[in-house]
């Protein structure tokens, strides 16, 4: 990955960084890749509870990179590691499929295009008051992908983010808040570390609540079958009571205190 995607733990957070501020953070192939690459390590590291995505400088992610020399085609992907989904569609397969680990959204500036695919693809969203959210795909004669199709009418309903796309509309952070594009508007000055204390609290809960909470919440959004939702529901709620964590809890409960946990 280079230097072009920054990982930082602290505690139990891990943050991912887009690092090409002097170009505001377009993706190459290679900085995409690397964010794939950096969720998935990130899931699979036990000692990491929540992750973060946040972009370096003013941007958070200002879409596919069309000034550089590397050859693009979303249809068939220059690596051999993946499927012809390519790396525009895992940012959501990797964030909501692949990881059950809370993924927090840092939108510190612009999100276009695929940025914006990777903006919505993360579970919870903090935005700057100074972003500007805009998908851009009229403008060039394109059509959503990155999931913008799933995660946009998921989030705003169907008519606003059929309307946000067809009229190429451009939205800042009070307003992407409003559309329930994010759940947080914060000020540029102060947003890293806003978003720095929203990840360390979500830490205060067992990371097996939160992972079985994440995957009960990402699963109902793939069936229509309320009965077998309900059922994984129950599945999910008797691992989590059968934890150390959830003894720990209750005991914590009746003893008034606040709960230690160890992800067991």
């Amino acid at each position: 990955m280079g230097n072009l995607v920054e990982v930082n733990d602290v505690d139990h957070v891990r943050t991912i960084r887009l690092n090409r501020p002097e170009k505001k953070n377009a993706l190459s192939d290679a900085l995409a890749w690397g964010v794939v690459g950096a969720v998935e390590e990130a899931a699979r590291t036990d000692s990491v509870w929540v992750i973060a995505i946040t972009g370096s400088g003013d941007s958070f992610c200002s879409g596919l990179d069309l000034s550089g020399s590397e050859r693009f085609s979303p249809l068939s992907p220059q690596s051999a590691q993946l499927d012809d989904i390519s790396w525009v569609g895992q940012f959501l397969l990797s964030i909501r499929k692949r990881c059950d680990k809370p993924v927090v959204g840092g939108i510190n500036g612009v999100a276009v295009g695929a940025g914006l695919g990777l903006a919505m693809a993360t579970d919870v969203r903090l935005i700057s008051r100074s972003a500007r959210l805009m998908a851009g795909y009229t403008r060039i004669g394109g059509s959503p992908d990155g999931g913008l199709t799933i995660t946009l009418p998921q989030a705003m309903g169907y008519e606003q983010a059929l309307r946000f796309m067809m009229e190429n509309r451009t939205v800042g952070g009070e307003e992407a808040v409003a559309l329930g594009m994010a759940g947080e508007v914060v000020d540029a000055d102060k947003f890293h570390g806003r978003l720095a204390a929203y990840c360390n609290s979500l830490c205060q809960w067992s990371p097996i609540t939160l992972r079985l909470l994440k995957r009960g919440m990402a699963k109902s959004l793939e069936t229509n079958d309320l009965e077998q939702q309900l059922r994984y529901e129950l599945s999910n709620i008797r691992i989590a009571f059968s934890s150390e964590d959830a003894k720990e809890a209750r005991t914590a409960f009746f003893e008034k205190r606040t709960p230690s946990f160890k992800g067991r």
